[in-house]
């Protein structure tokens, strides 16, 4: 098998209120660079501050969102984000590392996959979206 790529690309917090989350890392000097809606109705924003490499993602997740919970002090750190080569040898390779799978989104347009660490916080792994399967005749 050939070697994964890994790389280290943002942390991820939930936020009450987006706009009001944009305003205050705005005035913080944080620009941003990427924004978009999750397949299953959240809503995610890429900031990145000045001579930074790594991101900042909020996510708002409403309340008719499946992975809506609510947030008290202390509970809005959301996720790591990984960038992987190849989604599914890391996943082979965590299966072997024996890592417990605990979501696996694969669509023509988004590949993850999720673990949680020993205090259940959750680590996405993405990547390049799956080969489309060829079809039998």
């Amino acid at each position: 098998m050939a070697k994964v790529k890994v790389e280290f690309v943002y942390s991820g917090l939930r936020v009450r209120r987006l706009a009001r989350s944009l305003a205050f890392y705005r005035r913080l000097g944080f620009r941003v660079v990427r924004r978009g809606r999750m397949g299953h109705g959240g809503t995610w924003v890429h900031l990145l501050f000045p001579g930074a490499v790594q991101r900042l993602e909020l996510n708002f997740y409403p309340r008719s969102n499946r992975f809506y919970e609510p947030i008290r002090r202390g509970t809005e750190f959301d996720h790591l984000g990984f960038r992987v080569s190849d989604v599914e040898a890391w996943e082979a390779e965590l299966r072997r590392r024996r890592f417990p799978l605990v979501a696996r989104i694969r669509e023509p347009h988004e590949n993850i996959l999720y673990i949680r660490d020993p205090d259940g916080n959750w680590i996405e792994f993405f990547g390049p979206p799956p080969a489309p399967r060829a079809r039998s005749a």
